[in-house]
């Protein structure tokens, strides 16, 4: 198995110790934390970009998750993938992306980022593969409904879109002519809610510290009135948020300074952050974005 854009190389491991299988990540950005990247499981992982020097390799299955979506050429990424694969009819590509169908739906400026260079709806995903050598086998969306996950063989050449979500185009022409303007709406319901409630003393602060905070607080350019950002993620505690440097805290230290606002960052996790508050003897307004 071979996962490019493999981070960390967590879920890798985790899917060759089920599995059984041996793998191989790829990533520049890949780093050993100690206490987290300990090797276990057949999986080594190579600190680079993936290109040419490594159409080569050989695995049963492709895997790419949240990684298309940084790379500028993506025609010429999926089209080396299905040159590495070559003659390998049985092998699997599988992909997964945020899709940005529900992006301009929910007018989530929250999860717009520069480092994104493209967007993809289902349909957009598809064609891309297809153009490119694959058949796209299957097609659907998961986490509820966030992200993009699809499953491809190679083709001997283009094949015919014929999956329900591949349908999609003259939608996204809908969404996106009127997605300036419901954007806008939405910045400003959130502004006026967040100054309203720092004026009134209330603490606010956001659950997630990751790049939904720093779109949201960037681009509603907030400084005081959030207090901090919450995150579980033990590796971010005791930083900063880039760009605006609200401090990024544990669950627990809301304790010394309870809020009386919490904002998380994604929906699906508004009932488990609910939970975790009144766990902590915590009771304040919790929305979701």
């Amino acid at each position: 198995m071979l996962e490019i854009g493999c981070g960390k190389g967590e879920f890798l491991r985790e899917l060759c110790i089920s599995g059984g299988a041996t793998g191989l990540g790829i990533d520049p950005a890949y780093r050993a934390d100690k206490g987290r990247n300990d090797e276990y499981g057949d999986v080594k992982i190579i600190v680079d970009y993936f290109g040419p020097d490594y159409q080569h390799l050989q695995a049963d299955t492709v895997l790419c998750r949240h990684t298309l979506e940084h790379v500028s050429s993506v025609s010429s990424f999926v089209r080396l993938i299905r040159k590495m694969i070559g003659k390998r009819t049985q092998d699997w590509a599988v992909f997964e992306t945020p899709d940005a169908k529900r992006v301009l739906v929910e007018s989530a400026f929250w999860d717009i980022y520069y480092e994104h260079c493209s967007y993809f709806s289902p349909g957009a995903h598809a064609r891309l593969f297809r153009q490119e050598g694959f058949d796209v086998t299957d097609l659907e969306l998961v986490y509820d409904n966030q992200y993009i996950v699809q499953y491809a063989r190679p083709s001997a050449g283009r094949t015919t879109p014929r999956l329900p979500l591949e349908h999609d185009l003259e939608v996204m022409h809908r969404l996106a002519e009127i997605f300036p303007a419901r954007v806008r709406a939405v910045q400003d319901f959130w502004q006026e809610r967040i100054r309203a409630a720092y004026a009134a003393g209330r603490r606010v602060v956001l659950w997630g510290g990751g790049s939904k905070a720093v779109s949201f607080l960037t681009t509603l350019q907030l400084g005081d009135e959030v207090w901090a950002a919450v995150d579980i993620n033990p590796y971010k505690q005791g930083k900063f948020t880039p760009g605006t440097g609200h401090p990024v805290i544990a669950p627990s230290d809301l304790l010394d300074t309870p809020p009386d606002l919490v904002i998380v960052m994604n929906p699906i996790y508004l009932n488990e952050v609910a939970q975790s508050l009144i766990a902590l003897d915590l009771r304040p307004e919790v929305v979701a974005v």
